[in-house]
């Protein structure tokens, strides 16, 4: 898989000289709100582009719309501030009809699901070839405070003042059923997890979705706190890492490293009788049962699982990291394969041959 990600890598013109993250800073005055974690967000995407090597000129960012949807000002690529919700469709026509594009799409939680939905669903299933950036900060931030897809039910909001009544997309679970081949969750202040997120998100020959989440420190301050504060953290967060066992916990990862720090070491096993996946505490004899991470397995059952563990209201048991990486044709290159056929078979279409055919109807009163 990595090898066709570099072929596909290899149709992107390189840049011609070393670049930096001052490279990929435009002249705009960025502006969010004091505090947003789009500026952390903002500053790992600066400081990652210059790894891929790529031609600035060759690089595009489609937002739609909302806090998250003002990166293309701050990124000096080319880009555009598109239509609410529509962004994965525009980034299509673009991936699809020049091969030479990288092409990322950066959206947020109301535009890609709510209103963007549908756009959303269709583009992982095609694995057109783009790398799409979910910003998830629970909250409509730039309208002010609405409930959002995401928000947890009970949610009072301006929108929803006696609590939300709708029970809360899980962005990476939607991705994954909708047959998307790269799913991965990371956090805003984790800048080297994010870094590391994004690295196998470039590199990954199709759609890749990253489910950021994001603190909106206006409208829904600390939403992720039980992921960002250090103690709760390590109860809280299961870092996935493939070939490596599912185990997380103040007790470490290992069965030396528990009885060094005294701590209580956890894991994800599958319930023998249910065949769910469930948290246990790490014993001698349920250890050889921790799951062990396969993110390349070819059915998305387990990765599904994986992504239901994290409880909705408190965040606790929440999986981060790459959950599903898989290989499946490239929507782009099979259009591709499909125009070049044609050509060979029938020769360059004619337009105005078409639109002047025999094949039309009459309209008569």
């Amino acid at each position: 898989m990595a090898d066709i990600g570099n072929e596909l890598l290899q149709l992107v013109p390189k840049a011609t000289a070393k670049q930096s993250m001052k490279d990929f800073k435009s002249d705009q005055e960025v502006r969010w709100c004091p505090g947003c974690g789009d500026y952390a967000i903002l500053a790992a995407v600066q400081s990652f582009m210059p790894e891929l090597g790529l031609a600035k000129e060759n690089i595009v960012f489609v937002s739609g719309i909302g806090c998250s949807s003002r990166f293309p000002y701050y990124l000096d690529t080319y880009g555009m501030h598109s239509i609410h919700g529509r962004a994965p469709a525009i980034a299509t026509g673009l991936a699809t009809s020049r091969r030479d594009l990288s092409v990322w799409v950066v959206t947020g939680d109301g535009d890609a699901l709510s209103i963007g939905g549908n756009h959303l669903i269709h583009a992982l299933r095609r694995n057109v070839n783009l790398k799409i950036l979910l910003f998830n900060n629970r909250i409509y931030g730039l309208t002010k405070g609405q409930y959002s897809p995401t928000s947890e039910v009970g949610k009072i909001t301006k929108s929803t003042p006696m609590g939300s009544l709708d029970a809360p997309f899980n962005p990476v679970s939607l991705a994954i059923g909708a047959e998307a081949s790269f799913v991965a969750r990371t956090v805003d202040s984790d800048r080297k997890h994010l870094t590391e997120v994004l690295r196998q998100a470039a590199a990954h020959p199709g759609t890749a979705l990253v489910e950021i989440y994001q603190n909106c420190n206006i409208f829904n301050d600390g939403a992720f706190e039980a992921l960002k504060d250090r103690q709760q953290a390590e109860e809280a967060v299961i870092r996935l890492e493939h070939g490596e066992p599912i185990r997380f916990g103040t007790g470490g990862t290992s069965r030396s490293s528990e009885a060094e720090s005294g701590g209580r070491a956890r894991g994800v096993v599958r319930d023998e009788a249910t065949g769910d996946l469930k948290v246990v505490d790490v014993t001698a004899e349920n250890e050889s049962r921790i799951l062990v991470h396969d993110a390349h397995a070819a059915s998305p059952t387990t990765a599904f699982a994986l992504s239901r563990l994290a409880d909705p209201d408190t965040l606790h048991h929440t999986p981060i990291g790459v959950l599903r990486s898989v290989e499946r044709p490239v929507y782009d290159a099979q259009m591709s394969d499909q125009l070049d056929t044609a050509v060979q078979r029938h020769g360059k279409g004619d337009l105005s041959a078409l639109l002047a055919g025999g094949d039309t109807w009459t309209v008569v009163g």
